[in-house]
């Protein structure tokens, strides 16, 4: 089904990732991988900005105290309100960068790796606290990706996007543990890429190479299509004042014809209600 799309950032992002709604400032933080930038949106003003890292930036979220906290090529880093920066974890490995990352309920970092030429079991799933310990949870992931928790914080979800599948595991405040399958997207609908829980205990998933975001029931049934007029649709998340609005990123790289969407930021207004998200607590 179609899902009433609009656009709420014509751009042209390579890997357009990452939609965090902070609502600290009323604005959608996002992200192009390649092209390190770190965008903002004011849904309210149409206010944009565009800050450019110097490393690849798989994902960029709000801390508890101002600032963001990032997920870099070389590690993870601290980025102050007066513009700051230090390494929080520094941890450089050759033809290995960043990808998405999540903020738990008690405000430690799961930030994902893996490798830019996407080989099996090239990248990680990390553990972070604001103290600088450092946890490696799954240790052999080819493409980490989506991640997110129940509302109740009793379960992870999470996507390592080449086997198809978002698998769920129990979670126990700091611990994920009893890894299991959740959904598996069939083969010709694309691969899950990022993903968020909703109220319910909803999750939605983007597929990349498949053109939509699938909403799934807490017990796995797929409950809504929504396609879009973009291939590669990588991840989405709620924002907006009541958290109604899903915003979608997009991305181009790899099209030899993009479509004249491919790399915007997409919204759908009034597509459910989403959870508020923690800060990271660093």
């Amino acid at each position: 089904m179609s899902g009433g799309h609009e656009v709420a950032v014509r751009a042209e992002a390579a890997l357009g990732e990452g939609p965090t709604w902070d609502p600290a400032t009323g604005r959608l933080i996002w992200l192009d991988i390649l092209g390190g930038r770190v965008h903002t949106y004011d849904p309210a003003t149409g206010r944009r900005t565009v800050r450019t890292t110097e490393q690849h930036v798989g994902a960029a979220k709000p801390r508890a105290g101002g600032g963001l906290v990032l997920n870099l090529r070389d590690g993870v880093g601290l980025l102050d309100p007066d513009d700051t920066f230090r390494w929080l974890h520094h941890e450089p490995v050759a033809g290995r960068r960043a990808n998405d990352a999540a903020v738990a309920p008690d405000g430690s970092l799961w930030a994902g790796t893996m490798r830019y030429d996407e080989a099996p079991g090239g990248g990680t799933l990390t553990r972070l606290t604001g103290d600088g310990t450092v946890q490696t949870v799954l240790p052999d992931v080819t493409v980490s990706n989506g991640t997110g928790w129940s509302p109740d914080g009793r379960l992870m979800y999470y996507v390592d996007t080449p086997t198809r599948r978002v698998d769920v595991f129990g979670y126990d405040g700091e611990r994920a543990h009893d890894r299991r399958p959740f959904v598996e997207i069939e083969e010709g609908a694309g691969f899950p890429d990022g993903l968020t829980v909703d109220a319910e205990g909803c999750v939605w998933v983007a597929l990349w190479d498949g053109g939509a975001v699938r909403r799934y029931t807490p017990g796995g049934e797929l409950d809504r299509v929504i396609g879009l007029p973009t291939l590669r649709t990588t991840a989405c998340a709620f924002g907006g004042a009541a958290l109604t609005d899903l915003y979608i990123t997009t991305a181009r790289v790899g099209l030899s014809s993009p479509d004249p969407l491919s790399g915007s930021l997409l919204v759908i207004p009034d597509a459910g209600e989403g959870l508020p998200q923690t800060a990271f607590k660093g």
